[in-house]
Order: structure tokens, then C-alpha cells, then sequence
């Protein structure tokens, strides 16, 4: 019986957190270059063979289900603009910013809706200053181009910096701090011989939020969610049955 509470109660958790990734999904489908989270369900025995990669298991059957949350880094579509300061990039490559105006801990993006600081220098609203291979990039002005490559020049076509860029696999885990930026702990992976990548200025790439496919999985955890709220109930009455019989 207490097995029972157990395993109903924890539907009852594990449901709630899809519900809340979903929620934060939604409330961000027109942020970008956000990266929707995903929960991930699976026995305390599956996510142990996931952890370890062993290769053998107990064979004893577990009802337990434990949730891990797991940022999508599938590639969303492109927002068109006229604004030079509008950059998205085609591929598995990310753009590097300071987090914080002094400087700091480097984090990655997909976000591209960038401006200038007060100080001239190349900025995402809300993070820091974006990174070139030599460091914070100073364009003092909206005259400044940045082609395929990353390589940015100003008015007479001479080159300021090139963005600092760097790969993640689209199956890699990452940390994510707010709603855009990512870092990645993983081993440095060098770029595929067959990795296409572009930067594509006056252009931002949108969320990666299906707006349908969150409603969807939202009234399927709220059907879960009910499902065992039930069978919660069912198993108080029981026991407040057999209360009763015993004190007879």
C-alpha cells in the first residue's frame, strides 16, 4: 500500500515539472534564441545504466521514475530585419558573450539581437559584451558589416575582429543560465570536417517553442497528472476503510 502512495505521489511530481518546463516554454516562444527544456522520464534503474553505461542490470521491476531536465538545441527559423545588429548563425555553432559588463565567465548564445553599450562596444542586452577572438569587440557605430565567416569590418571595409564562435553537439548537455545562454562543460570538440556553419547578418533566429506541440504535451501531463491524483485518492480511501474496520 505504501509502494502504492509512493509511486502516485511521484507521478503526481513528475508531472507537475513537465507542466512547469512547458509553462516556461510557452511564457518564452518569442524570445530568441531560446532553447526549450524537456523532462525526461525514467525508472531510477534506466537513468542508473544511463549514468554508469553499464551494460547489465538487476532484472527487479521499479516503479520509481526520476525526471531530468534536458535543454533542446534542435535549430529554430530565422527572423529577417534591417537592423546590422540583428545576427543569426545556420549550424551548430554558438556566438560567446561576457556575462556581466566587466567582463567575467564566458557564456554561449544563439541569441542575436545585439546593440552598443554606452562605450561603443558590441553588446546583448541582459548579458554582456560579445566576444571576438580578440576579446570585446568595439564598432562605435551602425556601419560595420560581418559576413559568413564571422568577419567583421567597419565602413572602409577593414577588419575589426572576427566572432569568437564555438561548437556544441546538438546532443550535448548544457547548463543554462536564464532563458539564452548556455554553457558548455563538456570536452572542447573540435569543429566536424562536414560541419556546415554561416553567420547571417540582419537576421536573429527564433525560439525552437512549437506552440502546438507544448499545448499538446500539456493536456497529456495534465490527463497523467489527474490519472494519479485519482489513484492517490483511491488508496486514502482504502486506508481510511481499514481504519475503521480495525477500531470495530
Amino acid at each position: 500500500m505504501n509502494r502504492g502512495y509512493y509511486t502516485a505521489a511521484q507521478a503526481m511530481i513528475n508531472q507537475q515539472r513537465v507542466l512547469d518546463a512547458i509553462s516556461n516554454n510557452v511564457s518564452n516562444i518569442n524570445t530568441a534564441g531560446y532553447r526549450k527544456d524537456e523532462i525526461v522520464l525514467n525508472t531510477f534503474q534506466e537513468q542508473l545504466f544511463l549514468v554508469s553505461k553499464r551494460t547489465e542490470t538487476s532484472g527487479m521491476s521499479y516503479q520509481t521514475y526520476v525526471d531530468v531536465s534536458k535543454t533542446n538545441l534542435e535549430q529554430s527559423g530565422f527572423e529577417y530585419s534591417d537592423s546590422p545588429f540583428d545576427v543569426a548563425m545556420y549550424g551548430n555553432m554558438y556566438f560567446n558573450v561576457s556575462y556581466g559588463k566587466e567582463g567575467g565567465r564566458v557564456f554561449q548564445t544563439r541569441n542575436g539581437q545585439w546593440g552598443l553599450d554606452t562605450e561603443g562596444y558590441l553588446w546583448l542586452d541582459g548579458a554582456g559584451r560579445v566576444q571576438g577572438e580578440n576579446g570585446d569587440i568595439y564598432i562605435g557605430n551602425d556601419s560595420f558589416t560581418i559576413d559568413e565567416r564571422g568577419v567583421i569590418r567597419n565602413e572602409n571595409q577593414e577588419i575589426i575582429d572576427t566572432l569568437l564562435l564555438t561548437y556544441i553537439p546538438p546532443d550535448a548537455d548544457v547548463h543554462k543560465e536564464g532563458d539564452n545562454l548556455f554553457l558548455y562543460e563538456g570536452d572542447p570538440v573540435e569543429i566536424p570536417a562536414d560541419e556546415e556553419f554561416a553567420v547571417i547578418q540582419r537576421a536573429y533566429e527564433k525560439s525552437n517553442v512549437d506552440a502546438v506541440k507544448e499545448m499538446t504535451q500539456a493536456m497529456e501531463a495534465h490527463r497523467m497528472y489527474e490519472a494519479a491524483s485519482r489513484i492517490l485518492r483511491g488508496f486514502d480511501s482504502i486506508n481510511q476503510q481499514a481504519v475503521k474496520i480495525a477500531e470495530l
